[in-house]
């Protein structure tokens, strides 16, 4: 970090303190006002103006955080930056006549989140890195592969790999293997991704095996496939730089552009399928061939980028479920059949892996609305309601181990004494877990950097802008006046003309006066 700042330009210096200033973050001498009312006694903070400031104040300014979760958000910022100037350097690398496939990763790179997500600390020892192909060769290939991959959580909240599916543009199956995590597991999750600690009893295959395999599938110029791709890549520990990134170049209708559409609510919508029903597990061939048909209907034209909500009976399928929130992550998920009555499923919210923290939530699936209510009814807690409105109960679960813990339990839509929610909100909660909305998630986090790195990025580029036309002016200005300097220097030399003329004039009227 220290080396980074030291060398950065000053225009990502003062992007920094910006964002810093955003957020309201304090070093070991506070904010940055505050900061430069200790740093500089001549000014202070009357010139607060970062731009205005040399890149010693910056980088002084910047050293003095020294809080882990300050220096997280730093090196995210920084890595950021990286990221923008590689893509920067790949997309120069691209042919005026692009192809759809390239069309798309270029789609993918130039998304606002991209730098954000695809943010990977692959200088560590156990990455595999691609190298970024030059234009002769990397921008002549159109080939694909698409992989998906499940992860299981492991004690101390880290994810591991436990499976991963690879297929090619015709779905032929590339790679299907199972993955032994090799750490300590604290939930196989099964619900979600189909594998019990009983199917790894014999399964020997590393995350090293699966990257030597992955090395001979993707070259430079192998475009990889996938549906929130960054997560995957993230558990496989592969940094590729080309990539099509389904939940990139699909949005909704008039939806915010943080708002990534599910895998099976795009198939629904474009492909006209399910990938799964709901309760089922992932499957990562299914999923893997998913993301492909997707990326070949929209190299074929025959989808659009903008794709309409999911159109289905949102009250029937939510009023269905009960989410269980705020769950800490040491409880596995085979304890929370515990704490509802009923007959019902269990499905985990997976969390992406950037988004990690110390809860999780899950879905109770019931056969119907009438069982979910009823199971709800019979939950013993504490009744209160979220901040939509959604009736709520905050109850203690008795663990296996004979300790207790808290957690929440509620109700996927209102119920007749209250204002009915919106299909609209309705598949936000389910797409976004239905996380209560004043609790500022990893991932809000990371999608505040990202809208506040635009942000920057926007004013930095409106000043290169305004720069720019300002050395135009100056260079117009200059011309005018060595113009003037010109006309000055012609005038001068005309009136001297005139004057010799003058002389000339005169003494040739004395001379002829004498003469009489």
């Amino acid at each position: 970090m220290d080396a980074f700042i030291a060398t950065a330009e000053k225009k990502v210096l003062v992007e920094i303190v910006k964002l810093s200033q955003k957020r309201g973050m304090k070093g070991n001498k506070g904010d940055w006002k505050q900061f430069l009312n200790i740093y500089d006694k001549k000014f202070g903070a009357s010139l607060s103006d970062p731009g205005k400031r040399s890149n010693d104040v910056l980088t002084a300014y910047l050293k003095t955080f020294d809080k882990e979760d300050d220096l997280k958000v730093l090196a995210k910022v920084v890595q950021c930056h990286s990221n923008r100037q590689a893509v920067d350097q790949l997309l120069k690398t691209f042919p005026e006549n692009e192809s759809p496939e390239q069309s798309l990763v270029r789609s993918t790179l130039e998304h606002p989140q991209y730098p954000l997500d695809y943010s990977f600390p692959s200088h560590e020892q156990d990455w595999v890195v691609s190298k970024r192909g030059n234009k002769s060769k990397a921008t002549i290939s159109n080939g694909m592969v698409a992989v998906d991959c499940e992860m299981v959580l492991c004690e101390g909240g880290s994810e591991a790999l436990v499976k991963v599916c690879v297929v090619d543009e015709n779905l032929q199956v590339k790679l299907d293997e199972l993955v032994n995590p090799r750490k300590k597991v604290a939930d196989y999750r099964t619900e979600i991704t189909g594998v019990s600690a009983s199917d790894l009893d014999r399964v020997t295959c590393t995350l090293a095996d699966i990257q030597k395999r992955l090395k001979k599938l993707l070259s430079v110029e192998t475009i990889l496939v996938g549906h929130s791709l960054c997560n995957d890549l993230q558990a496989l520990k592969i940094d590729h730089a080309r990539v099509i990134d389904t939940a990139y170049i699909f949005k909704y209708l008039d939806g915010p552009i943080f708002r990534k559409p599910s895998l099976n609510n795009l198939c629904k919508s474009v492909l006209g399928y399910e990938v799964r029903k709901p309760g089922s597990p992932h499957n990562c061939l299914d999923d893997a061939c998913a993301a492909m048909k997707l990326v070949l209907a929209k190299i074929k034209r025959e989808i659009s980028d903008i794709i309409p909500p999911v159109q289905e009976d949102v009250r029937e399928v939510n009023m269905a479920k009960l989410l269980l929130h705020r769950i800490p992550i040491t409880v596995p998920s085979e304890e929370l059949h515990n704490a509802i009555p009923g007959n019902y499923t269990i499905e985990v919210k997976q969390p992406s892996v950037k988004a990690q923290g110390d809860k999780y939530s899950a879905f109770a699936i019931f056969k119907n609305p009438q069982e979910a209510d009823q199971a709800y009814e019979k939950v013993q807690g504490n009744k209160e309601k979220d901040s939509s409105g959604r009736p709520q109960k905050l109850i203690s679960l008795k663990l296996s181990k004979g300790v207790f813990t808290d957690l929440y339990v509620r109700k996927m839509a209102q119920d007749d004494s209250c204002a009915q929610v919106s299909s609209k909100r309705a598949l936000e909660v389910e797409e976004n877990s239905g996380v209560h909305k004043k609790q500022k998630t990893d991932q809000n986090i990371e999608e505040e950097m990202v809208a506040d790195l635009s942000q920057c990025c926007d004013h930095l580029k409106e000043i290169e802008r305004l720069k720019q036309e300002q050395e135009k002016v100056s260079e117009q200005c200059c011309d005018h006046l060595k113009e003037i300097e010109g006309l000055k220097q012609q005038l001068k030399n005309k009136e001297f003309e005139i004057s010799t003329l003058n002389k000339i004039v005169s003494k040739y009227q004395g001379g002829k006066k004498k003469g009489k």
